[in-house]
C-alpha cells in the first residue's frame, strides 16, 4: 500500500514553521499579514512545481489544482494557513501541508485518479485578527455578508479592515474562482485534535463525524459600588460575588448532565474595578457545547431557572451566538474509517469541539474530516504539538481517503 513520505512532511512542517516564527515553538501568522502572504507564496511555488494550476477567489481562497483523467468535478483538501498569536505549528497549516504531501506523493509515484485534486486555503479561519472566524469560508457558502465582512477592522492596526488587507495581498482573485458544487464533489480536512482524547484512548486517528453545537451567552450582573472599608457586609450589593454564586450554581447543575457536554467561562470584567471599590457592574461569558441538541436544550433550561436577583444584584443574560450540531457526510465518514483500518491504525469516532471551515462546506458538497492527536491536548499555544508519525499516519488516511472518493460514481450529502 502506497505511504506518503515522512521525509518530505517534515521538511514541510519546519519550512512553514518559520513564517511568523515566534522564537519559541510557535507562530503568530494573522490573516493576510507579511508572514501570511510568504506562507502563501511559499504554498503557491511549491503547487506549481508539482504541476497545479494555482487561482484565487475573491475573499483570497486559495485553489492549488492537478489534473485527473476525466473531466468530472475536483476533489478537495487543505484547511487555513492564518495562526492565532502566539499559536502552534499544526493548527490549520497541517492540514494543508498534508494535502500537498498527498499531491506530492499522488504525482511522484504516478497514482491514477479520475478526478482533479484541489488543495485549498482558506483565509481568515482564525479570526484573530479580523473577526469573525471562519470569514472566508463562510461568505462562500452564503453564512457571512461580503461588504460586512469586508468592513470588519483589524485588532492590531485601528481602522484598517480586512477589505483593504485583501487588496494589498496581491491575493484577491475573481468571484468565478469560486468554490461550487459544479466544481468540486468533495472535501476532506485533515487536523489536529485540539484536545486529549486521541491521546489518552491510544488511537491514531480521529474518525469526525461532526461539529458540536454550541451556545454562547452574556451574564449581567449590577449592584452598588461602595466603599470597601465603610460598607458593612449585609448591607453589600457586590455583583462579583453575585456573578462567583452564579459561575457555581452553572458548574453545579452542568455536570450533573451528559459526561461530554464542555463548557467554559472565558470571559469576565468587573466595574470600575479598583480594589477599594465595591464591584457594581460585572459581566461574564459562558460558552456550552454538546453533539446532542437534547442536551444543549438542557442547558438553556439551567440558565433560565437563574433568578432575575442574586445576592441583592439585578441579574440579565442574553445569548451572544450559538450554531446548531454539524453533521459530515456518512458516506464520506466512512470511508474516513475504512481508510484507518486499511492501514491498520487505531482510530475512534468521534465530533469536534472548535469550529472548522468544513463544518460550513458541507452544506455545499460532501464533506469529512480527519483527527490526529494532539501532545497533551495543547493547541492554540507554542505547546502545539503533534509527532511526525501521527502527522503522517493522517496524511496517509487523508491519501486513501481521496483515492475512494475517486472511485465513486455519485456522492450526495
Amino acid at each position: 500500500m502506497v505511504s506518503c513520505s515522512l521525509e518530505r512532511l517534515v521538511e514541510k512542517i519546519k519550512t512553514f514553521s518559520k513564517f511568523g516564527d515566534t522564537g519559541r515553538g510557535g507562530v503568530t501568522r494573522y490573516s493576510l499579514s507579511k508572514e501570511a502572504i510568504a506562507a502563501r507564496q511559499e504554498f503557491k511555488k511549491r503547487m506549481e512545481a508539482l504541476g497545479a494550476t494555482v487561482v484565487t477567489d475573491d475573499m483570497a481562497n486559495m485553489y492549488a489544482t492537478i489534473p485527473g483523467t476525466e473531466d468530472l468535478p475536483a476533489i478537495m483538501s487543505g484547511s487555513h494557513l492564518d495562526s492565532v498569536k502566539q499559536g502552534g505549528n499544526y493548527d490549520g497549516v497541517l492540514g494543508v501541508l498534508a494535502a500537498m504531501e498527498v499531491v506530492e506523493t499522488i504525482v511522484k509515484e504516478k497514482i491514477p485518479h479520475r478526478h482533479p485534486i484541489t488543495v485549498v486555503v482558506w483565509t481568515n479561519e482564525e479570526g484573530a485578527r479580523f473577526e469573525p472566524a471562519m470569514m472566508s469560508s463562510g461568505v462562500i457558502c452564503g453564512k457571512f455578508d461580503k461588504e460586512a465582512m469586508l468592513a470588519s477592522e483589524a485588532k492590531d492596526i485601528p481602522g484598517y479592515t480586512f477589505g483593504e488587507a485583501l487588496e494589498k495581498s496581491g491575493f484577491k482573485g475573481d468571484i468565478a474562482n469560486r468554490m461550487s458544487p459544479e466544481k468540486y464533489c468533495a472535501l476532506v480536512e485533515l487536523h489536529i485534535e485540539q484536545g486529549p482524547v486521541l491521546e489518552k484512548e491510544g488511537c491514531d486517528i480521529g474518525v469526525v463525524e461532526g461539529v458540536c453545537g454550541m451556545i454562547n451567552y452574556e451574564f449581567t450582573f449590577r449592584g452598588q459600588a461602595g466603599h470597601a472599608g465603610t460598607t458593612p457586609m449585609p448591607y453589600r450589593k457586590d455583583a462579583l460575588y453575585a456573578a462567583v454564586k452564579t459561575i457555581q450554581y452553572l458548574h453545579d447543575e452542568f455536570d450533573r448532565l451528559d459526561s461530554r457536554l464542555v463548557y467554559t467561562t472565558g470571559k469576565i470584567s468587573a466595574h470600575p474595578n479598583i480594589h477599594t471599590i465595591i464591584p457594581e457592574e460585572v459581566r461574564f461569558t459562558l460558552d456550552a457545547r454538546h453533539q446532542d441538541p437534547t442536551v444543549i436544550r438542557q442547558v438553556l433550561e439551567i440558565i433560565n431557572r437563574i433568578p432575575e436577583e442574586v445576592e441583592k444584584c439585578q441579574v440579565s443574560w442574553k445569548e451572544a451566538w450559538s450554531r446548531k450540531t454539524v453533521r459530515f457526510t456518512p458516506e464520506l465518514v466512512d470511508f474516513v474509517e475504512k481508510s484507518a483500518g486499511d492501514y491498520g491504525y487505531t482510530h475512534m469516532r468521534m465530533f469536534s469541539g472548535p469550529g472548522h471551515d468544513a463544518q460550513y462546506v458541507v452544506d455545499v458538497i460532501p464533506t469529512a474530516m480527519i483527527f490526529v492527536p494532539s501532545l497533551g491536548g495543547h493547541s492554540h499555544c507554542e505547546l502545539e504539538y503533534t509527532p511526525a508519525e501521527n502527522c503522517l499516519k493522517g496524511t496517509n488516511v487523508l491519501l486513501r481517503t481521496l483515492l475512494y472518493i475517486d472511485q465513486q460514481q455519485d456522492l450526495s450529502n
